[in-house]
């Protein structure tokens, strides 16, 4: 209870504080204009759209602004003098139309087959003017030169506030201290733009940072799965796909997914067969049916026995006659979406032209703002005069009259939701002249409004129940006593059903007694205004945007309408759908779109910062991707079977399609370094994929054969992850010692592999440089090793011919008590010298002469057991610090004791042996210098654990 109140305590400081805080602010911006509102001369206003900036300067010039012609012939320019900041202004009113920049990728990544598409999650992004707004943007530059300040105009939507700070940064490039201003209205009427005029406030920078995320989002989501699906399905369906843009939108996707997935629920439903019992009864001219209350039953035995109980005895008796009043509820303010439904159920008007006319009459003053999730009207809104203006009418004039003759005037109806931004959608003013859909729309908002704000329609039901053997019946009427909203709403129905007079304890004989049966129907296909519905309630795109995800998976083809206007899944929409979900990833399902529309909406409240929602989203999406990338049979075995089988296509086209995964992140900015294969040749290199502007890379020397990433992590490198690299080497350009074959960790923990590659962007302590550069950067995670520089790189070494070891990977024994070298055969060895060029040239071994025990010793070191060079097992190096070694034993214990020592009386280190095998998971023990350096020394580790007892 303590923890509770302290908590509220706490909370109601808190706001006491932010109220302190934002009134501060508003005495702050109130003096500040009254400081600066002297040195304000004129005033430059910008509006989304020409029709908008001439409306709003029609009301504050009262009609008497002097036009003249902008850049763009499109956006004219408005000027009138106007009561502004206290003071007398001149006014210069223009308009853009919509954004007036736009977001891409930078050029090395425009075009498509510029880069890999996942890529894409990366590449840098730009804002830039399209060509067909430059004009726009050479007149706002001109114009605000010789302005003192700028009010904004646009939409007060997030696009509009996007917007806004587009235009914002436009002119504070030419005029940096200009002041901006927001002006803040829902119609373009006399009294919202007054009212705007002298409440202007700052533009909300967290509203526009939502948009931009989502912008980003959109941009780098949809260019890389639509890149992808694009270039290869292209491929591998040639003759269906050819010349088929195949596109992925993170809303668009899911939309698809509900008409796809409300076709596939009517192809797999199964009808079922039910049956019911029904009684009618005829009196004079009217026929009554009674429904049985257990409505229907899927044994056909058990009704059977039930309409025979009934037959014998077919006598009804009314057990009860109620009559109670019912009403028919008027319709709530009218918001967007139910705006889309509406229209698409009753005026058989699709969504986008639906939102291109409601743009156009709020633009006339026809109507109030069209985008709104608002079915609330607000107390302050005078609802008494906009009804008044539709007495004009000579339609619905008369109901109008009988609204405002209510003993409480026009009453709505309230909903439930607000944007606290703008009213639900209503008439700002009255008009007969207008023709076509525009007309119909306008009649249809100007209805519902005057329907809203009436009254209920008002009726009495009478219900009737019966009773044959125990089984129960019951019938009802209606009889609709004031019609009321009904009067001006013709898109609701609501229809008188007459009954006899009964009785409660009368008794009748049924004219039927019937036991019929049916069969249950599947689910219809959706319409426009069902989709509609099932994308507000999942949260997929915004009332705003609704209507263009529509159209774009009309457009691609992945859908269709019937006759009677339901969506049909076409065939490369169903194959595409299935294909994803056959993955694993139901990227058709709401759930990745509909969480991101949550944290944009916590963006532009200022709850969620807008970098950290935008990492999260792309990394979750990118994850995505480059499985998807992985799976991408999938995708084609899915559309195989609407589009025809798949073309056959080469290794080398199959590599080229893939996606590479990541290796570790790039020591220079951070981003993925991924495997990518030469242009000449088979041999592979390490790159940045932020290349051109990042060119830091690892160049694999040509004694790689092979390297492929592993999935396994180093569990030491930084910073992670950093994967293990699976290389094959060339025959002799390793030490003795070394397989040719194993898994190794670029990231610096490995120094034998460090120095065998050459990898100079290492420093010693285990971070990545920059290869190339003009010096190694200051290690960014060092290891706890203590750092020691390498020493130069040596040739390498090689072998005439090549030295091979014991295949069990046992030690050499060495007959010490004679002059003779003997193999593991028993036999005398051959002696030899090596012959090509390198730090061993001219230096003799010993090998097995028969040439099958692999048997291999220096001649310069006779003392030492010889060390099998292991050409088969993969080893993964594990390489203990060189200054602190773990004790395993007792080998050669001058100044050592308890401690394995190699043939240089070196501490030596410890290997396992990771490839399938007789001999996997075995460590050994091995010499840990440089390859130049190595003893050739090697014993399992457990031959060398002392007995039990011994030291």
């Amino acid at each position: 209870m303590l923890e509770r109140l302290f908590g509220r305590y706490l909370l109601r400081s808190s706001l006491q504080r932010r109220e302190v805080q934002r009134s501060f602010c508003a005495a702050q911006r109130t003096e500040e204009m009254m400081r600066h509102q002297g040195q304000i001369k004129r005033v430059l206003c910008v509006a989304e759209k020409n029709d908008a900036a001439k409306g709003i300067s029609e009301i504050m010039s009262s009609g008497r602004f002097r036009r003249r012609e902008g850049l763009s012939k499109f956006n004219k320019i408005y000027e009138y003098e106007y009561h502004l900041f206290g003071q007398n202004v001149t006014v210069t009113m223009t308009s853009v139309s919509g954004h007036l920049l736009a977001l891409e990728f930078k050029a090395p990544f425009q075009k498509w087959y510029s880069c890999n598409p996942v890529l894409l999650f990366d590449a840098e992004v730009e804002k830039y003017c399209p060509d067909n707004m430059i004009q726009i943007k050479r007149t706002l530059e001109k114009e605000a030169r010789q302005c003192q300040a700028l009010v904004i105009w646009t939409d007060c939507d997030r696009e509009g506030e996007n917007i806004g700070f587009e235009i914002i940064d436009v002119c504070k490039a030419v005029k940096p201290n200009l002041q901006v201003f927001r002006a803040k209205f829902s119609e373009i009427t006399r009294n919202s733009i007054q009212r705007a005029c002298e409440t202007l406030t700052d533009p909300d920078s967290n509203i526009s940072d939502a948009v931009d995320v989502r912008q980003e989002l959109d941009l780098r989501i949809g260019a890389s799965f639509t890149r992808f699906q694009t270039l290869r399905l292209q491929k591998i369906f040639p003759q269906s796909l050819a010349n088929q843009l195949i596109s992925y939108g993170s809303c668009q996707f899911p939309t698809l997914g509900f008409v796809v997935e409300r076709f596939k629920a009517i192809q797999s439903f199964i009808p079922e067969i039910f049956y019911k019992i029904t009684v009618l009864h005829e009196m004079e001219e009217d026929v009554v049916e009674f429904s049985w209350k257990r409505n229907r039953l899927f044994n056909h035995t058990a009704c059977l026995v039930l309409y025979q109980i009934c037959m014998e005895d077919p006598i009804a008796t009314i057990t009860s006659v109620t009559s109670k009043p019912k009403s028919k509820w008027r319709p709530l303010p009218l918001d967007t979406v139910e705006m889309e439904k509406l229209a698409s159920r009753k005026l058989k008007i699709n969504a986008k032209e639906t939102m291109k006319i409601a743009e156009k009459l709020y633009t006339q003053g026809y109507i109030s703002y069209p985008r709104t999730e608002t079915n609330i009207f607000p107390q302050n809104l005078a609802l008494a005069p906009l009804v008044e203006q539709q007495t004009q009418s000579p339609v619905w004039g008369a109901f109008a009259q009988q609204v405002l003759g209510q003993p409480e005037g026009p009453n709505p109806r309230q909903g439930k939701k607000s944007d606290q931004a703008h009213p639900p959608i209503h008439p700002t003013k009255y008009s007969n002249t207008l023709q076509g859909n525009e007309g119909r729309l306008y009649e249809f908002i100007v209805r519902h409004f005057l329907a809203c704000v009436s009254q209920d329609a008002l009726g009495q039901e009478t219900v009737v129940d019966i009773d044959i053997a125990q089984e129960k019946f019951s019938a009802s009427g209606l009889m609709i006593i004031a019609r009321n909203y009904l009067d001006v709403y013709p898109y609701d129905k609501w229809n008188t059903k007459l009954i006899p007079v009964y009785e409660q304890g009368a008794r009748f004989q049924p004219s039927a007694i019937e036991m019929v049966d049916g069969q249950t129907s599947p689910p219809q296909l959706l319409t426009e205004a069902d989709l509609i519905a099932l994308m507000e309630k999942h949260g997929i795109g915004t009332d705003a945007t609704h209507a263009e995800h529509i159209e774009t998976i009309k457009s691609r083809m992945y859908v269709g309408l019937t006759a009677d206007q339901r969506f049909l899944p076409g065939e490369l929409g169903m194959g595409l759908v299935e294909g994803y979900n056959s993955m694993g990833y139901e990227m058709s399902k709401p759930n990745l779109r509909a969480e991101l529309e949550a944290d944009l909406k916590l963006v532009s409240e200022g709850r969620k910062d807008k970098r950290s929602v935008l990492r999260h989203h792309l990394q979750k999406y990118k994850t995505v991707f480059i499985e998807s990338s992985r799976k991408a049979k999938k995708l084609d075995e899915a559309l195989s079977p609407y589009l025809g089988a798949p073309q056959q296509i080469t290794e080398e086209e199959q590599q080229d399609m893939e996606i590479p995964l990541p290796i570790r992140k790039c020591p220079q900015c951070g981003r993925d370094m991924v495997m990518k294969k030469k242009r000449e040749g088979n041999s592979k290199f390490l790159s940045c994929v932020g290349y051109p502007e990042c060119k830091t890379a690892v160049w694999f020397p040509d004694t790689v054969l092979e390297v492929s990433r592993d999935d396994s992590v180093c569990p030491s490198c930084q910073p992670r992850p950093v994967h293990m690299l699976k290389f094959k080497f060339r025959r002799g350009s390793l030490p003795p010692m070394m397989p040719l074959e194993f898994v190794g960790c670029i990231g610096g923990c490995d120094e034998t592999l460090r120095e065998v590659l050459d990898l100079r962007y290492l420093q010693a302590g285990g971070s990545a440089g920059r290869v190339g550069g003009p010096h190694t950067p200051v290690p960014r995670h060092p290891r706890p090793i203590p750092p020691r520089d390498p020493p130069p790189r040596p040739p390498v070494p090689s072998w005439n011919p090549q030295p091979q070891h014991p295949p069990n990977g046992g030690d050499v024994t060495l007959d010490t008590s004679s002059e003779a070298i003997v193999c593991n055969c028993g036999q005398d060895a051959l002696l030899l010298t090596v012959r090509k060029d390198g730090p061993n040239h001219g230096r003799q071994f010993y090998k097995c002469n028969a040439g099958s025990c692999n048997f291999f010793l220096w001649a310069d070191q006779p003392s030492q057991q010889g060390a099998p060079q292991s050409r088969g097992p993969h080893l993964q190096v594990s390489q203990p610090s060189l200054h602190s070694r773990p004790s395993l034993g007792s080998r050669n214990t001058s100044g050592h004791i308890g401690q394995t020592m190699c043939n240089c009386n070196e501490t030596a280190v410890v290997r396992t042996v990771q490839k399938d095998g007789p001999n996997k998971g075995r460590t050994f023990h091995t010499c840990g210098k440089f390859r130049d350096q190595q003893c050739g020394f090697f014993q399992w580790a457990e031959e060398n654990t002392p007995p039990p007892g011994k030291s």
